[in-house]
């Protein structure tokens, strides 16, 4: 399986998987657009702009008529409004499989607990280049979900509890707003990753950490070193 993070952060998320599968739409056209004309498919997960980038996803709709865009029902509305047409969307619903013709791609979406609704992704791709993927960002808990033995791991580690607790302490002794205890809540912190993934990788998997925290407001990453499990209790 080959997969491209273009961007995973506050700034804005977007991974290409294969060349034709886009996961996110959080990024300006400009920084998609070597990349939109490959593309089949654009899977949706929540609202917030740096997923669901409007002006762009309005451009797709426009330059790409025939192109296809995956979510569940609480986005329908919103791609109605950007032009992209009905006949356009294939609605998931959470908890249930979509497999696309000829095997090329099956989706399982898993509803997943944030400050708006949001879902993670079980992926299966058919070869060449096929595997399974499951992605999830921007996630209070995965508790109660299950992956086992995914071949890739595209899994927020959005912050330290540590150096979360830090950093709110500090704002709140200078009478600040801190931001942090609510990111805290709607984000997967590194200690709740590695003990999901602890429970779910096999040998073979690998985990690239997605949508790691900065301290700078909008400093996101475009994706680091990947970690592969090394044995059956750490990642």
């Amino acid at each position: 399986m080959k997969y491209e993070i273009l961007a995973t952060g506050s700034t804005g998320n977007c991974t290409i998987i294969n060349g034709w599968v886009a996961i996110d739409m959080g990024i300006p056209y400009k920084k998609l657009k070597k990349h939109a004309s490959g593309l089949r498919l654009v899977l949706l997960t929540h609202e917030h702009g740096d997923h669901f980038n409007r002006s762009t996803i309005r451009t797709l709709a426009r330059e790409r008529p025939a192109l296809r865009f995956g979510c569940c029902e609480w986005l329908v509305n919103r791609l109605l409004i950007l032009g992209v047409k009905k006949a356009q969307i294939d609605v998931y619903t959470p908890g249930k499989l979509t497999r696309y013709p000829g095997g090329a791609l099956n989706v399982f979406p898993v509803e997943t607990p944030h400050d708006v609704r949001n879902c993670a992704y079980k992926l299966s791709l058919a070869e060449p280049d096929g595997g399974t993927l499951f992605y999830a960002t921007d996630c209070g808990s995965l508790d109660g979900i299950e992956a086992k033995g995914f071949d890739l791991y595209l899994v927020e580690a959005n912050h330290t509890a540590a150096e979360m607790e830090i950093r709110a302490a500090t704002k709140e002794a200078r009478g600040e707003f801190a931001y942090e205890r609510r990111a805290a809540e709607n984000h997967l912190s590194w200690e709740q990753a590695v003990d999901w993934l602890a429970e779910n990788m096999d040998t073979h998997s690998v985990w690239m950490p997605m949508h790691g925290h900065k301290e700078k407001e909008g400093g996101g990453t475009d994706g680091g070193t990947p970690y592969v499990r090394k044995d059956n209790c750490t990642v």
